[in-house]
């Protein structure tokens, strides 16, 4: 049978534009990517640049307070969804740092996870993006200590899969350290542990007691192996470890005796003393690559570390009140609007912590206009395609609204970008913290029609 070329173009184009919308909106991403096909493969908003070439631009004039009061007009009916309760509150701004913001409210909320936002912003300002932290094997006559960097993504060893975050693993340590150890004549070792970088409470007092047997987090050490995770194919079901430091040390030692070194644990925590000297270290990803998976999928125990790191950073000890005192004076100095805000964490696990939607509008428009903040915003995740939004969104907001999220029981949050009805690129904040707990799900998709409504759907 004779197919005329026309016939055969006319399908193949068909196809072809079949294919781009169905890449476009996200439902490729199972059959491609396997689920998450990640924000580099999700079409940005018209107008919007990728922060780490160039801040943000609007295609033609910016939105004015009219066109803004407009937006927040669209969206507020979304908000008057009985499964979000009475605590409800929208903020939405242009992507100029000048430009106008509004909100339905001045409140501070419960912002769970969104307080990440701020914790990685103020990491980007204050830490060296390319900046790593090193786990070290220091040895002082036979006595041999394993000191922590506060590397939040150290592994026991490397496996094929791996995110490209997980770099250093104490297999690797272990080598280098015994083969060092072996140039010294040393075969036998008494192995401590070091975990004096960080100070304070390991948990925070605002956190349940409970979080740590409920597998929420983990203490919150500079020296672990995988986030102190027992078993990372099933870390929903496994409990975190009590003392992961001393997991660390003992699968350590492990493998100095693997490589032929006789080790005598000591059991107690000792730091090494200043005249101990390096044989073995193995350093972490960049800061900017630790920023970046802590914003894609929304990790407690990096964003905790991160913290710690600010603290240091600024000459102050590496607790819960001194990082969290580092971000809100950073935020401040940067002209962002702290009013209402409390911090206890660096993460948003504590329910004493308050932020409202107009500081994290700030600190998004602050992202965007300095290259710099690039791990912040380029790997938001992206509705339908990537990190915590990956299985959210069946409409056509697919790939259009890219921001963090929050959540804890009772409280749901969202805070990012989304293009509006005009094709211009809002930056917006969306936060409920008195939500049906009967109902998490449901709460869940209200927010995102939130968003959906400011997006052009």
């Amino acid at each position: 049978m004779f197919i005329a070329p026309a016939v055969l173009v006319l399908v193949a184009a068909l196809l072809v534009a079949g294919v781009l919308v169905a890449w476009r909106d996200g439902r490729l991403n199972p059959v491609i990517c396997g689920g998450d096909c990640g924000p580099e493969n999700a079409i940005a908003p018209t107008g919007l640049r990728s922060a780490s070439t160039a801040p943000a631009s609007v295609d033609g004039a910016p939105a004015s307070p009219t066109d803004l009061d407009a937006v927040l007009a669209s969206a507020k009916s979304s908000l008057g969804a009985d499964v979000l309760g009475d605590h409800v509150g929208l903020a939405v701004g242009t992507t100029d740092g000048d430009g106008p913001v509004v909100a339905t409210t001045t409140d501070a909320f419960v912002p769970a996870s969104t307080t990440k936002l701020l914790t990685s912003y103020v990491a980007v300002s204050k830490l060296d993006p390319q900046a790593r932290f090193a786990t070290e094997a220091r040895l002082d006559g036979d006595r041999l200590f394993l000191v922590g960097g506060g590397d939040p993504y150290l592994t026991d060893k490397r496996q094929k899969g791996d995110p490209k975050v997980v770099r250093a693993d104490l297999a690797t340590l272990a080598a280098s350290t015994a083969a060092r150890l072996k140039e010294l004549d040393t075969r036998a070792v008494t192995l401590g542990m070091d975990t004096s970088l960080f100070s304070g409470p390991d948990l925070s007092p605002d956190w349940p007691d409970t979080y740590v047997r409920d597998n929420v987090v983990t203490p919150i050490e500079p020296l672990w192996i995988d986030r102190g995770m027992v078993d990372t194919e099933n870390p929903e079901t496994t409990p975190r470890v009590a003392h992961p430091a001393e997991q660390a040390r003992d699968v350590f030692a492990t493998y100095l005796r693997q490589e032929g070194i006789t080790v005598t644990v000591d059991g107690g925590l000792t730091a090494a003393p200043d005249g101990a000297r390096t044989i073995g270290s193995v350093h972490s990803s960049t800061v900017a690559q630790i920023v970046e998976s802590t914003v894609r999928t929304s990790d407690d125990e990096a964003a905790e570390v991160l913290l710690r790191h600010l603290a240091l950073a600024a000459g102050k000890d590496a607790t819960f009140a001194d990082g969290t005192a580092v971000v809100e004076a950073t935020l401040k100095g940067a002209g962002i609007s702290t009013d209402g805000l409390v911090l206890t964490d660096g993460s948003g696990l504590s329910r004493a912590n308050r932020i409202s939607p107009t500081t994290l509008v700030g600190v998004v428009r602050a992202s965007l206009a300095d290259a710099r903040f690039a791990p912040v915003l380029d790997d938001l995740p992206v509705s339908g395609f990537s990190g915590t939004l990956a299985d959210r969104y069946a409409t056509a907001s697919r790939g259009w609204v890219r921001a963090k999220t929050g959540m804890l029981t009772g409280v749901h949050s969202l805070a990012g970008i989304v293009q509006d009805a005009e094709g211009r690129p809002i930056v917006f904040a969306a936060m409920a913290d008195d939500t049906d707990r009967s109902d998490p799900f449901g709460a869940r998709a209200a927010l995102d029609k939130v968003a959906a409504a400011i997006a052009a759907d």
